[in-house]
């Protein structure tokens, strides 16, 4: 399968030193100089992963990340100038899937690229696979070897929904939203409870993936190496 990547820039410097390294590797590469160009090039191309500026002209990354979060399921890299933690932090919250602050060097961005091309590749539709853990969402099972765990449904969703974004922070209020809904009347200490229950239930039964707190954002769950 030809990869398609977004890289959206205003900086025609970038772009072209970008279109040279994602060429090389053999990837299509489709170029944006602003958010509103590069919301049109979402709508009309098939794009695999986006490479977003923050501060770009018409519509900026943090902008344009919470968009492709609403509306399409890519990795997304921010890459930016601003490399301040509280820039940071907007940027995850914008759920941004990595962060990558200029001036960079091309190898660098190329190797954290491949490796979110290949923790989205482990997602289809109904069946998440961690090694050797596999997530069914048709059935809402989650089968370890030979062995079927059963667990509550928000349990299960909790883990399903961390497990289909392998290295992507969640904040607790993303998780309260995307699990309880919009309109739940309680506090996100619902989330931490959850995870400690899913922590305690896989602890002793498999080594495929840990789920990590990230102090001051939330909830991460990362993909052991076998």
């Amino acid at each position: 399968m030809v990869i398609h990547i977004l890289v959206a820039d205003d900086d025609p410097y970038i772009r072209e030193l970008l279109r040279f390294t994602l060429n090389k590797e053999g990837y299509i590469m489709f170029e944006a100089e602003d958010g509103e160009q590069a919301s049109y090039v979402l709508e009309n191309q098939q794009v695999h992963l986006a490479i977003v500026d923050i501060m770009m002209p018409a519509k900026n990354g943090w902008e344009l990340c919470e968009e492709i979060r609403r509306y399409y399921d890519i990795p997304v890299i921010m890459l930016t100038a601003k490399g301040e933690i509280e820039d940071k932090e907007k940027g995850f919250l914008s759920g941004t899937d990595d962060y990558v602050v200029k001036p960079f060097e091309p190898k660098e961005l190329l190797f954290r690229v491949k490796a979110l091309l290949r923790r989205y590749q482990m997602v289809s539709s109904e069946m998440i696979k961690l090694n050797n853990t596999f997530i069914d969402r048709k059935s809402y099972e989650v089968k370890i070897g030979k062995e079927v765990i059963s667990m509550p449904l928000k349990e299960f969703e909790l883990l399903s929904q961390l497990a289909s974004n392998p290295g992507r922070i969640f904040t607790r209020e993303q998780l309260i939203e995307l699990i309880w809904g919009t309109d739940y009347e309680g506090d996100s200490r619902t989330i931490d409870v959850h995870i400690k229950r899913l922590r305690e239930r896989f602890s002793n039964k498999t080594n495929d993936f840990v789920i990590t707190t990230i102090r001051g954002l939330g909830y991460k769950l990362e993909v052991c190496e076998e």
